[in-house]
């Protein structure tokens, strides 16, 4: 069964593939379509189109562009949601989509060097930088292996965010600014998080208010009721007792609840791992 970021990543490619299709087998020019979905950087434009906050994050103009995206999303959200959470996993991605693009149309509308400049934003990257900076803040020590070497994910994460700010005037510069717009709702998060604060359940009980507008609710069937004799009460059944791997499980979450999850042995984090993976 897919995890949620397994299922993110399936949702972008199939809008991809889909809107591609289109295009080519049907010879269609659907960017008017399109320009409904993506960001504006018109202050203005966004009042009459607020929804393009989050839509452009589904959206990719390339190949390349979504591969990337797809593939670092892949490989963060493993490591996230061995610790963490589905429903703080999709409160962080979401949560940096939408502080990206609010970083985009300040940006915009901010500084003089993109004055009377036209863009639109699209892509996933902003929402994709929130989960690996939010993984390099709350890990921040953990090592792991990229192109064979060992680098912690705080030294990750400070690359990433180095490298956007350095690129700034070189090229994409809404793109990059949109990508520090969601690193920093990562770090926030996480170091809030860390806090004992989640600074998403708000978000996330909107979302799930919203979920259930849409669920249909089960009429319950039409039962007779006959009174009947009463009868002596049924002993309670007891509970069965935990097994040796929940015991374990639960010692080790409970050590992360305390002193974090850098405080956890070798052995204790291969454990871990591999039960999330069962």
């Amino acid at each position: 069964m897919l995890n949620v970021a397994e299922k993110l990543i399936v949702i972008n490619a199939v809008i991809f593939i889909v809107f591609n299709l289109i295009t080519f087998l049907f010879k269609i020019d659907i960017s008017w379509f399109l320009d409904w979905f993506y960001l504006p950087e018109s202050l203005q434009s966004f009042v009459f189109r607020p929804w393009t906050v989050l839509s452009y994050a589904f959206l990719h103009d390339g190949i390349f562009h979504i591969f990337f995206n797809m593939l670092l999303l892949y490989y963060m959200g493993r490591i996230f949601l061995n610790v963490l959470d589905s429903k703080r996993f999709l409160n962080v991605y979401l949560l940096g989509a939408i502080c990206g693009g609010l970083f985009f149309v300040l940006a915009y509308n901010i500084f003089p060097v993109f004055m009377q400049k036209d863009a639109a934003l699209v892509g996933a990257s902003a929402a994709v930088m929130a989960i690996t900076i939010f993984v390099a803040t709350y890990l921040a020590n953990t090592e792991i292996m990229v192109f064979m070497f060992r680098v912690k994910l705080w030294q990750l994460g400070l690359f990433f965010v180095i490298l956007d700010l350095v690129l700034i005037p070189a090229n994409n510069a809404g793109g990059r600014i949109a990508h520090l717009g969601g690193a920093f709702l990562g770090y926030l998060y996480a170091s809030r998080l860390q806090s004992g604060v989640d600074i998403g359940k708000p978000f996330g009980r909107a979302i799930e208010a919203i979920g259930d507008l849409f669920k249909t609710k089960k009429q319950k069937p039409f039962r007779k009721v006959y009174k009947e004799k009463a009868t002596p009460p049924r002993q309670a059944r007891r509970k069965p007792e935990p097994t040796e791997k929940q015991q374990k499980i639960d010692r080790i979450l409970d050590k992360i609840s305390k002193s974090g999850y850098d405080s956890l042995s070798k052995e204790e984090k291969d454990f871990l791992f591999q039960s999330g993976r069962d």
